[in-house]
């Protein structure tokens, strides 16, 4: 976090109930500050200028100027770190997509009025990005090619193990397979960095597996956004489905998934346990089946991410055999999970997003 007391907040949102909410949420953390709130982006603007704040929570649908066409203006004169605040609904999701590549930092879901059995969990997710929003250094609109960022100081400790979900495997014992197969995890800024990379792949690459950090109802949107700008075939995973060359297969939110073996070829699975590293889907337990199905037929590449999830799971990669990458922090929106797994030891190599589909192609070029 910055070297300052305490993060200043200016909340944006059209609704008084959802703007109590946040100011109640936030407030309770003595590391943050609601320095404001306005109901519109013409009152955002005024009172950015007058407060001066490090983190904005900006309400995707609005009155006369909506979300995304603000945050578009405001990255282009006075970009500063935004947390986008979504409904849980196929056009939120694609609205909130649209934002994460104009320059959003991260978004969270709206909050629910009803969910007192679920607020502690909220509350904690919303504390947490906003901290993280604020140690990223958010370049204009235009130059967001290679963002730098601060590491975070503080990792999250509470955690389920993978353990519970696939034990780590001993003496691996592979068949012999020309297959290969490739596990991409990311977080923070990952939707943008798995999309870069994607693009660029042609169908000739093995099949890839990704885990990112995305509620149920966005995965989907997700997916459909990137695979209509691709040339492989990139879908949400089904349970069951055969992994082949030339497909990516995104994780649903909340379901974890998984590679097993099936012969010498591999197939997805999904899981509908625990939380791991507070996520699900988790990074950590996608990276772990992969070791024990794959071992040196796999490829794994942890991305941009706040937190560790990924990091020990990259190591069990490494550990089996796996070649394995880790974005560097120049182009990582959030050096956190990639930092983890360096400082691990997990990466053999340590690249620029813009370099790392080239090494794919040249990895898995025969």
């Amino acid at each position: 976090m910055k070297n300052r007391s305490r993060v200043k907040v200016l909340i944006v949102d059209d609704s008084a109930v959802v703007r109590k909410l946040l100011t109640t949420i936030l407030s309770k953390d003595p590391e943050i500050e609601v320095v404001g709130t306005a109901v519109d982006a013409y009152l955002a603007r005024d009172k950015i200028k007058r407060l001066h704040p490090d983190v904005l929570t900006l309400d995707v649908e609005m009155p006369r100027m909506d979300g995304v066409t603000f945050l578009r203006n405001l990255m282009r004169l006075h970009p500063m770190p935004v947390i986008m605040v979504s409904t849980l609904t196929e056009k939120g999701a694609s609205v909130t997509l649209d934002a994460l590549g104009y320059g959003a930092v991260d978004f969270v879901c709206k909050p629910k009025i009803d969910i007192s059995n679920t607020l502690e969990d909220y509350s904690a997710e919303l504390i947490r990005k906003v901290k993280g929003a604020a140690t990223v250094r958010v370049r204009r609109y235009e130059e967001r090619t290679t963002s730098s960022a601060s590491r975070l100081s503080s990792q999250v400790n509470e955690r389920h193990s993978v353990e519970k979900i696939i034990p780590q495997v001993s003496n691996r014992k592979h068949f012999s397979t020309t297959d290969k197969i490739i596990a991409i995890g990311a977080s923070t800024g990952g939707t943008e960095a798995i999309s870069e990379i994607l693009e660029t792949l042609p169908i000739s690459v093995p099949g890839i597996v990704v885990t990112q950090h995305i509620p149920e109802t966005f995965s989907k949107a997700f997916a459909k956004r990137v695979n209509s700008r691709c040339a492989i075939n990139v879908t949400e995973a089904r349970d069951g489905e055969m992994i082949l060359p030339g497909h990516a297969y995104i994780s649903p939110g909340n379901k974890h998934l998984l590679v097993v073996r099936d012969g010498t070829r591999w197939r997805c699975k999904l899981n509908d346990d625990v939380p791991v590293n507070r996520h699900k889907p988790s990074v950590d337990v996608l990276f772990r089946s992969v070791a024990n199905s794959a071992g040196s037929n796999a490829l794994g590449i942890i991305l941009t991410g706040m937190g560790k999830d990924g990091a020990q799971g990259l190591k069990d990669m490494l550990d089996s055999g796996a070649k394995t990458i880790a974005q560097d922090e120049a182009s990582s929106i959030v050096w956190g999970m990639p930092g983890a797994a360096v400082e691990l030891g997990a990466a053999e190599k340590v690249l620029a997003l813009k370099s790392i589909s080239s090494q794919l192609v040249s990895t898995f070029s025969s």
